[in-house]
C-alpha cells in the first residue's frame, strides 16, 4: 500500500453553504446501465442539461478546485489517487467492471481481481481509456493494484505504460467543455501554468449543496438507504483530502454534526457493508483501499 492511499479518520472537514438541490434517483441494483447512466451520467439534480452532468471524477476535481485561482492545493498529495479510485466506482457503477466472485471460499475485498463485464463506451475518453487497461490486461489485477497503476505509482517498469497521465488537466478541460471552469494563463515568477477557474457558480453551489445535504437534512442514518453514487462522492471526496470545501461555510453546529455523521460513514468496515443487500462491492473494495 502506497502512502497516498493512506487516509485519516479524523480533521475530516471544515465548512460550506449553498441553495436547493432537488435530487431524486431510484438506488436499485447498480450492475446493468440504467437509463440514467447509459449518457455517462448518474443523476446530478436541479433538471441540469446533459452538458453539465458531472462524472465522479470532475465533482471531486471541482470540489478541489480553488474557485479564483482555479487550481488544486499544493500540499493534496490525495487526490492524484483518489481520482482513479473516482474512475473505477464510476465504471463499476455504469455495470462496465465488478469484483470476480468469491467462490466457496469468502476473500477480502482487496484479494479480489477486477473483471470487466462491458466495453460499452461510456462517453469519457478517461473512463474509456482505464476501461481498455482493464480489458486488455490478464491476469487481471486488485482494486488496489490498479489504483496505484493507473496513478504511476508502481515499480515496475514494464507497467509503467497503465499510468493516466494528466488527468486533473483533462477532467479541468471537460469542465471547460461544460461550461463549469474557464482557461486562464497565471505566471508563477519562475514559470506560466494553465489555471482553470470557476466560470459558472451555479453548478458547484449545487454539487456543494448536495454534499452538505446528504449529511444533514437528507440524512438517512443508513449507509445502504443513501444514493451509491453520493455516498461514493463523499467517501471519494474524504479520501482525496477535499471533503473540507464542500463544509467551509456551514455554522458551527451544522458543521460539528456533518462532521459527525461522515466520520461515521468513513469508519464503516467495507468487508461487512460489501455483504448487504444491492451492494456495489467494487465500491467497497475502493473505500477498503484508501483506509486500510
Amino acid at each position: 500500500m502506497t502512502s497516498t492511499l493512506t487516509q485519516r479518520t479524523s480533521g475530516l472537514v471544515h465548512r460550506r453553504t449553498t441553495e436547493a438541490d432537488k435530487e431524486r434517483r431510484s438506488d436499485g441494483e447498480e450492475d446493468t446501465v440504467t437509463p440514467g447512466e447509459e449518457d455517462g451520467y448518474g443523476d446530478t439534480g436541479g433538471g441540469d442539461a446533459k452538458e453539465t452532468r458531472l462524472t465522479l471524477m470532475e465533482e471531486v476535481l471541482l470540489l478541489g478546485l480553488k474557485d479564483r485561482e482555479g487550481y488544486t492545493s499544493f500540499w493534496n498529495d490525495c487526490i492524484s489517487s483518489g481520482l482513479r479510485g473516482c474512475m473505477l466506482i464510476e465504471l463499476a457503477l455504469r455495470g462496465r467492471l465488478q469484483l470476480e466472485a468469491t467462490g466457496l471460499r469468502r476473500r477480502s475485498l482487496l484479494s479480489r481481481k477486477v473483471i470487466f463485464k462491458s466495453d460499452a463506451p461510456t462517453g469519457d475518453m478517461l473512463l474509456d481509456e482505464a476501461l481498455r487497461h482493464v480489458k486488455e490486461t490478464q491476469p487481471p489485477e486488485t482494486v488496489q493494484s490498479w489504483i496505484e497503476l493507473l496513478s504511476g505509482e508502481t515499480w515496475n517498469p514494464l507497467k509503467l505504460h497503465y499510468q493516466l497521465r494528466n488527468v486533473r488537466e483533462r477532467l479541468a478541460k471537460n469542465l471547460v467543455e461544460k461550461g463549469v471552469l474557464t482557461t486562464e494563463k497565471q505566471n508563477f515568477l519562475l514559470f506560466d501554468m494553465t489555471t482553470h477557474p470557476l466560470t459558472n457558480n451555479n453548478i458547484k453551489k449545487r454539487l456543494v449543496k448536495k454534499v452538505q445535504d446528504s449529511v444533514l437534512d437528507k440524512w438517512v442514518n443508513d449507509p445502504h438507504r443513501i444514493d451509491k453514487r453520493i455516498l461514493a462522492l463523499i467517501l471519494l471526496a474524504h479520501s482525496s483530502d477535499v471533503l473540507e470545501n464542500a463544509f467551509a461555510p456551514l455554522q458551527d453546529e451544522q458543521y460539528d454534526l456533518g462532521m459527525k455523521r461522515v466520520r461515521m460513514l468513513v469508519e464503516l468496515e467495507p468487508e461487512m457493508e460489501s455483504t448487504k443487500p444491492n451492494a456495489n462491492e467494487l465500491m467497497w473494495a475502493v473505500v477498503a483501499a484508501f483506509t486500510k
